[in-house]
């Protein structure tokens, strides 16, 4: 992993703002001058972000728009997330030689060990749905419906989401991977927003984005502190992996990107 990482905790930011910080930081990576980073962060205001190849027609966007809810597209795959009640990790890296599966693993553990030190215990998903069978139905357009391998669940229900994109440049392989930590339930509001013409379609939306996943307000049974939570992230990740972080304070401004080393 290497001895020496950023860590940026970052604070709230637009969508546009968010995607397009992690793009550069990513760039920086391909450029062989950055460095690897993992940036904690919230969304101001609340933002619906699509997957890389998902479809912008599943969403409303004319009621996100009368509601303040920004739309972004994010670098990284994965279904659509209402970024709301969570706080936000991403990570930039080289992947060496190691596959997309073996990183998810290991920023999983990393986040395993994190939530543990928050008093949070959880585990991971070992086997891998038929995402193209999923995808034909309508419940499949939130991200929250269902865990993908090495996703992070307490008590059978998705914790935590993430989403990796790579980078190729000849041999060189650079990573962004992207998860949203749920904090509260208003995740589930997506369902609000969502193009389904179906009555009955939508209500098993709704009930899969309540009964599928959980958040740590439900778990812990109140108010996330998000600073004890972004203090215990950042210190598994060094624990797990035995790296130290050089911490940055950074401008929570959204009128220009200060990815640059």
């Amino acid at each position: 992993m290497g001895t020496s990482w950023r860590f940026i905790d970052h604070g709230p930011n637009t969508g546009e703002y968010n995607m397009q910080f992690d793009q550069e930081l990513a760039g920086l990576i391909q450029k062989g001058t950055g460095q690897p980073t993992l940036r904690l962060f919230q969304w101001k205001p609340w933002a619906i972000s699509l997957g890389h190849n998902q479809s912008g027609s599943e969403i409303n966007v004319e009621k996100c728009a009368r509601d303040g809810i920004d739309i972004v597209r994010r670098p990284t795959g994965g279904r659509a997330i209402l970024h709301a009640e969570e706080l936000t990790y991403s990570i930039v890296l080289s992947a060496g030689r190691r596959g997309v599966l073996q990183i998810y693993n290991e920023i999983s553990s990393a986040l395993v060990c994190g939530l543990g030190l928050f008093g949070v215990n959880v585990s991971l998903q070992r086997s891998q749905p038929n995402f193209s069978e999923h995808y034909k139905h309508a419940s499949s357009i939130p991200c929250f419906t269902r865990s993908a391998r090495y996703e992070i669940e307490w008590m059978g229900r998705k914790l935590v989401g993430s989403a990796q994109r790579r980078y190729h440049d000849g041999d060189h392989d650079v990573v962004l991977q992207h998860g949203s930590i749920l904090c509260g339930a208003a995740h589930r509001r997506l369902a609000d927003y969502v193009l389904v013409d179906d009555d009955a379609m939508l209500a098993e939306l709704e009930r899969d984005l309540r009964e599928k996943a959980t958040d740590l307000g439900e778990i812990c049974g109140g108010a996330v502190d998000l600073n004890e939570l972004t203090r215990c992230i950042q210190r598994g990740f060094e624990l797990e992996w035995g790296i130290q972080f050089i911490p940055e304070a950074m401008s929570h401004s959204t009128e220009h990107s200060t990815a640059h080393a």
